[in-house]
């Protein structure tokens, strides 16, 4: 089964071609990071207008490296969110004409269960497991019982991490986006020569808040000697251990008999290095890509048999109850 994926929730425009769900025969992306890289996070009017201007050629490379055309599709598969609503609904009505030109079925995905869905391609993990994605727009904890029966376990309640990475980035001079900047520049550093401590949610013990974690850090650089070595890795590390107890917690509490991870901040080596046990997509899947889509679209589709109408909306939001 042939299926098209089209990736497009932020500012990363994706395309990619993929046989059976798994075997990747192209993944496309361009990235519209470095005019984002002035403004320090993601100009969401700039991102739609990327989106717009990478949309056909992304899809016509995709299809050209994988040596198939329109006609030879299955299934057009599509992020219909959670992302940025104006480069969501390039992508989506992209597919959309795509769907009608060539008279293939269409299907919607959402992108946070892609990032998951992106692990569990790579190897058979066992059931009930606890879901982490953790990316510049999202930090969120589900359990998982099979595919496409998820609960929300924990989320975050300001910040996704990867956003806060970012912050700190920029606090400390570094070039956007800061995440891989922070990453590098800690390694460098002592994470006990600052104390940071991660925001609690009163009455939710497993959520998360790392605006205050940010602020501290504000602090820091503004009212005291530190090095910024050290601020980096006193950062990573608070992070990091706040969401590997947290993480720790929800398995013992749900009965979870394995971790899986998604999204762009699990490619830190510190956290893999506190989660060594736990199930990682390969690189190349773990940023907003356009072949977990496909993976996930072929999937639903096997399972339902149903395609999505013409009418599918983008939806900025997608709530997992």
């Amino acid at each position: 089964m042939l299926t098209l994926g089209i990736e497009s929730t932020c500012d990363e425009t994706g395309a990619s071609v993929v046989l059976d769900g798994k075997t990747i025969l192209s993944n496309v992306v361009a990235s519209s990071a470095e005019i984002h890289a002035q403004y320090g996070g993601v100009f969401p009017e700039l991102a739609a207008q990327g989106q717009i201007e990478a949309i056909r050629p992304v899809v016509e490379q995709a299809l050209a490296q994988a040596n198939v055309t329109g006609q030879d599709l299955d299934l057009i598969a599509v992020a219909k969110g959670p992302g940025l609503i104006g480069s969501l609904l390039v992508g989506l009505q992209f597919a959309k004409g795509l769907s009608i030109a060539w008279d293939k079925p269409l299907i919607g995905v959402n992108h946070v269960e892609a990032h998951l869905y992106a692990a569990m391609t790579q190897a058979d993990v066992p059931l009930p497991a606890l879901g982490l994605v953790l990316s510049g727009g999202h930090t969120l904890m589900l359990l998982i019982r099979n595919l496409g029966d998820y609960t929300l376990v924990g989320t975050t309640r300001d910040d996704a991490i990867g956003e806060a990475f970012d912050k700190v980035g920029t606090l400390l001079g570094l070039k956007y986006p800061g995440g891989p900047e922070v990453e590098k520049l800690a390694r460098q550093g002592d994470p006990s020569k600052i104390r940071f401590s991660a925001g609690n949610v009163k009455g939710h013990p497993l959520d998360f808040s790392f605006s205050g974690l940010k602020t501290a850090v504000l602090y820091a650089l503004r009212d005291k000697p530190v090095h910024g070595p050290d601020v980096a890795a006193a950062f990573q590390e608070t992070a990091f251990r706040d969401v590997v107890e947290k993480a720790q917690a929800a398995m013992k509490q749900f009965g979870c008999k394995a971790l899986v991870l998604g999204g762009g901040v699990c490619n830190n080596l510190r956290l893999k290095e506190l989660l060594p046990n736990a199930f990682y997509p390969p690189k190349e899947l773990t940023l907003d890509n356009a072949a977990m889509i496909a993976g996930l679209g072929t999937a639903q589709f096997l399972r339902t048999g149903t395609p999505d109408s013409l009418d599918l909306s983008a939806m900025s939001r997608i709530p997992f109850v």
